[in-house]
């Protein structure tokens, strides 16, 4: 489904960012991406959402080479890709419930799909009774449970969830992992990016750490080397 094909990113202050690196991710996998602060994670995540271009190699998702999409071809694209990241970025003015319609509606969804949709998908995520609460009446934990119902609305074939339980509690961070597990068990394609280890062990799943921009683990039993 995912290939990074000998993928190398410098950056143009001269930081090597990505060096060499070839991995593959099979449909319905869930896989973690560890590694400390300047790995790599988050570049190889900006590769896969066509938002940054390699220097060499090729980065390919279901046998196509992102970058070579057009620009208008994108969005489609983007469609199959539901991102979940470590401050939530939802919009404070609008309930949970809003801000999970929010993304059927940039995707022209009828106002039928859109008031059978969100519902169910609040209720995946076990927050169906604060789907009328603005953010600022959420904790943490709740703020991600939207984060995630917002990205998989649109039923993605792949989950990106950049360090999601970064700024939470060892609690809703269980949470949010028994729920991205749940939405692996639906089939969706998971990649997480994390420095927690205990998230790693919870998951025991499979595992590529990332270090000085280079893949050195690929281990399939949820190993945390660093």
């Amino acid at each position: 489904m995912i290939y990074f094909d000998n993928v190398t990113k410098v950056y143009p202050d001269g930081t090597v960012a990505l060096d060499g690196v070839t991995l593959s991710v099979k449909q319905g996998e869930f896989i973690s991406i560890v590694g400390h602060s300047g790995a790599g994670k988050t570049t190889l995540m900006k590769l896969l959402l066509g938002e940054e271009r390699p220097t060499s190699g090729g980065v390919s998702f279901d046998s196509v080479n992102i970058h070579k999409v057009r620009a208008k071809d994108m969005p489609e694209l983007r469609r199959r890709i539901g991102v979940v990241f470590q401050d939530y970025r939802l919009l404070p003015r609008k309930t949970a419930y809003e801000n999970v319609a929010f993304a059927l509606e940039v995707s022209g969804r009828t106002d039928e799909e859109i008031a059978s949709d969100v519902p169910h998908v609040l209720e995946l995520v076990d927050l169906a009774p604060k789907m009328w609460n603005f953010p600022r009446q959420l904790s943490g934990g709740e703020l991600q449970r939207v984060a995630i119902a917002r990205a998989i609305v649109n039923h993605p074939d792949l989950i990106i969830a950049d360090e999601p339980t970064g700024n939470l509690d060892p609690v809703s961070t269980y949470e949010i992992i028994q729920i991205l597990k749940k939405i692996n068990d639906m089939g969706t394609t998971v990649v997480l990016t994390t420095h927690n280890k205990g998230v790693v062990e919870i998951l025991g799943k499979r595992v590529i750490t990332m270090e000085k921009g280079k893949a050195v683990r690929d281990d399939q039993t949820g190993k945390y080397a660093l």
